[in-house]
């Protein structure tokens, strides 16, 4: 286990490459014992350090819930970082720019995101999991990361705010207006489009099963975690990619279109 210090001087140094977009040496090769808990605790430092500066909680992001990409990345669990006022764009009929200044290494990542009515219950049960749920959207998060080559361990993500850079959330559709979405977010298809060419496709069922057991294992880790803010009403979840991630660049247009579920899809401009 890292000790004290260690968490204090890795969570510095997390704030700083978030600044800078710095590239570094993996900090599970250099903080000896840390692990995916000591992890969170330096990540809850930077949460604290950035409230401080005046950044607001606007929600949570989940990360590696795409089973498909574990042995790819050596990185064999979900994990779960903040999503902050000055990371969310919210698309503005269905476009949005998003500049890159700032973050290492970014990638592109087509996702399901959630709007809270209320804090969800700890379960695996959908019905009781949509009732805490205002709306669904599609979501574009661009994530980042600070160690060369994209090579890091499940510690790496927990301290670095789950690898989270921007997120853009596209149009909400209330639950209300949908029916059976537990059968329903699962078979969702998507496709992922490059300057109009087809990229990748992925599906619901891609995300631990369905985008809500993304929701289900938030829930269950954060009621774990006691210097971890609980969910409540009006925040923002965003559920994990339903295709690999891929690098983007300056000047690049990528585009979404999605099956299964009456969402729009969006065109992402990169500067």
């Amino acid at each position: 286990m890292a000790k004290p210090f260690q968490i204090d001087a890795l969570a510095d140094e997390v704030l700083s490459l978030n600044d800078s977009g710095g590239i570094v040496a993996p900090f599970s090769e250099r903080y000896p014992g840390l692990d995916a808990p000591a992890g969170y605790r330096a990540a809850a430092r930077l949460h604290a350090a950035r409230l401080a500066r005046g950044w607001k909680l606007l929600g949570r992001k989940i990360g590696f819930t795409n089973r498909t990409l574990w042995p790819r990345y050596g990185v064999y669990e979900p994990m779960w970082g903040a999503l902050y006022d000055r990371t969310v764009i919210f698309a503005q009929g269905d476009h949005a720019t998003v500049p890159l200044a700032g973050l290492a290494q970014p990638r592109i990542e087509p996702e399901i995101c959630f709007g809270l009515r209320a804090a969800p219950p700890v379960t695996h049960d959908a019905d009781a999991l949509l009732g805490a749920i205002e709306w669904i959207a599609h979501s574009i998060e661009i994530v980042q990361c600070h160690h060369p080559d994209w090579k890091l361990k499940i510690a790496d993500c927990t301290a670095d705010n789950g690898l989270h850079g921007r997120l853009v959330v596209g149009t909400p559709v209330p639950v209300r207006d949908l029916a059976e979405l537990d059968v329903r977010l699962p078979a969702l298809k998507v496709e992922l489009r490059k300057g109009g060419a087809a990229v990748e496709r992925g599906t619901g069922a891609n995300v631990l099963g369905s985008p809500l057991e993304a929701l289900a294992f938030l829930v269950e880790i954060l009621s774990r975690q006691t210097d971890a803010p609980p969910l409540g009403a009006g925040e923002i979840v965003s559920t994990g990619t339903l295709t690999d991630a891929h690098s983007v660049a300056p000047g690049e247009t990528w585009s979404t279109a999605f099956e299964g579920l009456p969402l729009k899809g969006m065109e992402v401009s990169f500067e």
